[in-house]
């Protein structure tokens, strides 16, 4: 099984797909700075954008993931920075061809969270 990641975490750049999971890890830490082995799931794309590799460490290893598309390209979410931070249901959406890339979030409300002393006074 494939565990539910921390952060899905996606690199705006193009990374050698011949790179395996040792490269991809540098890739992690050395472009990215970001620790590989802290449960968040990290996705790359080639250059043509037709194929994902993705990576994360789970239980004592890491996993690593392929995707290819047959026909057409992977679009990512805008991004502002070397990589972007997307939820599972973008990341089932990028992975099922979607265009990420047009896609807009609705406005969303939470409720505010009570804190523990407000609870206890109740």
């Amino acid at each position: 099984m494939i565990p539910v990641p921390p952060r899905i975490l996606v690199a705006r750049d193009p990374v050698d797909f011949r790179k395996g999971i040792a490269g991809l890890a540098a890739v992690c830490e050395v472009h990215l700075g970001e620790e590989p082995l802290d449960g968040t799931l990290f996705v790359f794309a080639n250059r043509r954008r037709n194929g994902l590799k993705m990576l994360v460490w789970t239980h004592g290893g890491f996993l690593m993931l392929y995707k290819r598309l047959e026909k057409g390209r992977f679009r990512w979410p805008p991004m502002q920075a070397d990589r972007g931070v997307i939820t599972q249901a973008e990341l089932a959406a990028l992975m099922e061809g979607i265009d990420l890339s047009r896609a807009r979030r609705l406005s969303r409300w939470n409720p505010k969270k009570r804190s523990a002393d407000a609870d206890r006074r109740g």
